[in-house]
């Protein structure tokens, strides 16, 4: 533990960050999941609103810098595919 106290300030910080990162991960993980989940060829309309779900969580996600750009592109084009595919 830091004895200046600047330094426990960025523990805190640092802290605080991390988690507030593992909340969005985990919604964006989330939102993934409940898309993959759901059979696109049977329900269309609802497959439809989960992946822009999913896609628009992955870009703010991306545009804060929790998850890397190229990262989130190659996850959109995967889930897009899939989309495609089943219909």
């Amino acid at each position: 533990m830091p004895n200046i106290k600047s330094a426990k300030k960025r523990v805190q910080i640092a802290e605080s960050r991390r988690m507030k990162n593992a909340s969005v991960k985990s919604s964006v993980k989330t939102a993934i999941k409940k898309f993959v989940e759901v059979d696109p060829s049977t329900d269309k309309d609802n497959a439809q609103s989960l992946l822009t779900q999913a896609i628009r969580k992955m870009d703010k996600a991306a545009g804060k810098g929790i998850l890397h750009k190229k990262a989130v592109a190659r996850k959109k084009s995967k889930l897009q595919r899939a989309f495609n595919k089943a219909n």
